[in-house]
C-alpha cells in the first residue's frame, strides 16, 4: 500500500485524525435529551459543520429535523459534469450504559493495545473522520473528482426518523448518483466488506395493567392477577423452545446466500459463555441476517434492591423486532402488536405503543459503483478481495434514499467490525481499519469518477 500516494497521504494524516476523533468523542451526543443535554449534540453538529467549512464545503448548514435533532449538510463542488456522491455518517451515539464497566472513560478517546476506545469511536464518529480523511487524501493528490455531498445525522441511534422525514420534505437535497453509507463494517478486521442487506426494525412499548394499585403478596397473592407475571408470560410467547423468534403470522425461515459465519467464530465474537447454547435454527448467517429476531430491551418493574412483598399492578417493556429483507416493517409491526395483544393472559389490560420503525434494505451488488469499490478495496487491502455480508442492524435512511432516488447506487462500508463492540461498553476502533477504509473510499471516488 505504501507505494500508493493516496495511502501515503492517509497514513501521514492519521495523527491529526486521532486528535479530531478525540474531540468528537468528547461530545456526549446521545440524542435522548432526557438523559443527556441537547447542547452536547448541538456542539458535535457545530464541530462537523466547522470541519466541512474548513475543507472548502459550501452550503454547510445545520438542518433542524422533525424529531428535534440536527443533521449537518455540506456540498463540495467537483469538476464540471462530474457525478455526485453522497457520503453519510451519524454523530449521535448510544448511551454509554454502565460507565463502571468501561476500562477508560467512555467520552475520552483512549489508546490501548493498538485500538482507540470511546463511545462512538467506530459507530459512527469514526465514520465522519473516515470521510474527511478520504477527501483530504484526494485533495492532496490531484483533487476530488466528483461532486460530494456530506450528511451527518443526529438521531440515527434513536430511530426517531428525523432525517428521513426531512429528506422526504426536501428530496432534492440528498439527490446523488451514488450513496456511501459509512455506518456498516468489515465482517472481520482486515477483511474488506460491503454490506449488501440490512434488517429493518420496529420498536414497541407494551404496558400491562391488572390492578388499581399494588397489593400485599401474602394477603392477595395467588388470586390477584400479577401484571409483571402477565408481562413475562406475554414476552415468553415471542420465542420457541430453541429460542427462535415466533411472532404469529411472521415467517422465520429465511436463508442467507453469501458469506457464511462460522459458529465457533460467532461464539467468540459474541463472547458467549462456555456451555451456553446459541439460540434459533439454521446457519448463523440465516439467523442474524435473513430472519426476524425479537429482543426485550428493557422492563420497568421494581429493582431487586428495595423490592417489597407486593403483587404488581402494572409493568411495561420495550420490545425490538429486527425485520429481514423482503418483509415490510409496517406489516411486521402490525403482526407483533397483534401477537402481544393476543398472548397477554388472564384478561389483563394491554396497551401497545409504537416508538420507532425502519424498513429493511437490499442493495444491487452488480452495479458500477460496486465494481469501483471492489477495485478500490483490493488496493487498500492488498491480497484481499471484497466480501459481501449482511447486517443484522438497521439503517432506516437507506430505504428512504432508495425510495427517493431509485436510480442511485447505495454502498455500505464502515468501521464496526466485531472487535469494535459497538453499542456495548468499551467500544473501540482499529486505527488500521480507519486508515485502510479511508484509502478505499478515496480510491473508490476516483474509480467511480473514471468509470
Amino acid at each position: 500500500m505504501s507505494s500508493n500516494p493516496v495511502a501515503e497521504t492517509v497514513a501521514s494524516l492519521l495523527p491529526r485524525a486521532r486528535t479530531e476523533l478525540a474531540e468528537l468523542v468528547a461530545f456526549k451526543s446521545v440524542a435522548d435529551f432526557e438523559q443527556f443535554p441537547r447542547s452536547e449534540s448541538e456542539a458535535a453538529a457545530r464541530w462537523i459543520a466547522d470541519a466541512l467549512r474548513a475543507e472548502g464545503f459550501t452550503d454547510v448548514s445545520l438542518l433542524d429535523t422533525p424529531d428535534g435533532t440536527q443533521s449537518v449538510y455540506g456540498y463540495l463542488p467537483g469538476p464540471e459534469g462530474a457525478k455526485t456522491v453522497l457520503l453519510y455518517a451519524h454523530y449521535d451515539v448510544q448511551p454509554p450504559l454502565d460507565e463502571a464497566g468501561w476500562a477508560t472513560p467512555p467520552f475520552e478517546l483512549t489508546e490501548r493495545d493498538g485500538r482507540w476506545y470511546g463511545r462512538g469511536a467506530a459507530d459512527c464518529k469514526g465514520g465522519v473522520i473516515m470521510h474527511l480523511l478520504a477527501l483530504r487524501a484526494l485533495k492532496a493528490n490531484g483533487g476530488v473528482p466528483v461532486h460530494v455531498k456530506v450528511i451527518a445525522e443526529g438521531s440515527e441511534e434513536q430511530g426517531t426518523g428525523g432525517l428521513e422525514r426531512y429528506a422526504e420534505q426536501h428530496p432534492e437535497l440528498l439527490a446523488a448518483d451514488t450513496v456511501v453509507i459509512g455506518d456498516a463494517g468489515n465482517f472481520r478486521a482486515g477483511l474488506p466488506t460491503v454490506t449488501s442487506t440490512l434488517r429493518g426494525m420496529t420498536l414497541l412499548r407494551v404496558s400491562v395493567d391488572t390492578l388499581e394499585g399494588n397489593l400485599h403478596s401474602g394477603q392477595f397473592g395467588g388470586a390477584a392477577p400479577d401484571a409483571l407475571a402477565a408481562l413475562i408470560r406475554t414476552l415468553d410467547s415471542l420465542r420457541a423452545e430453541d429460542g427462535s423468534t415466533t411472532v404469529d403470522g411472521l415467517a422465520g425461515d429465511g436463508r442467507w446466500e453469501g458469506l457464511e459465519y462460522d459458529e465457533a467464530q460467532f461464539r467468540k465474537d459474541a463472547k458467549v459463555l462456555d456451555g451456553v447454547e446459541l439460540i434459533g435454527s439454521g446457519t448463523v448467517a440465516d439467523r442474524i441476517w435473513a430472519r426476524p429476531s425479537v429482543t426485550v430491551l428493557g422492563i420497568d418493574c421494581p429493582p431487586v434492591v428495595g423490592a417489597t412483598p407486593s403483587v404488581q399492578a402494572s409493568a411495561r417493556a420495550l420490545v425490538s423486532l429486527r425485520v429481514p429483507p423482503g418483509v415490510d416493517a409496517a406489516e411486521a409491526t402490525k403482526l407483533l402488536r397483534a401477537h402481544l395483544e393476543a398472548h397477554t393472559p388472564w384478561g389483563a389490560r394491554v396497551a401497545v405503543e409504537q416508538i420507532g420503525q425502519g424498513q429493511p434494505f437490499r442493495a444491487d451488488t452488480g452495479s458500477p459503483a460496486y465494481r469501483a469499490m471492489a477495485d478500490a478495496m483490493a488496493v487498500a487491502y492488498p491480497g484481499q478481495e471484497m466480501s459481501y455480508a449482511g447486517q443484522g442492524g438497521s439503517i432506516p435512511l437507506c430505504n428512504t434514499l432508495a425510495a427517493l432516488y431509485p436510480e442511485a447506487e447505495i454502498l455500505l462500508i464502515g468501521l464496526s467490525e466485531p472487535e469494535a463492540q459497538i453499542h456495548a461498553v468499551n467500544e473501540s476502533v482499529s486505527p488500521e481499519e480507519l486508515e485502510q477504509l479511508s484509502v478505499a473510499e478515496a480510491l473508490f471516488l476516483r474509480n467511480y469518477a473514471a468509470g
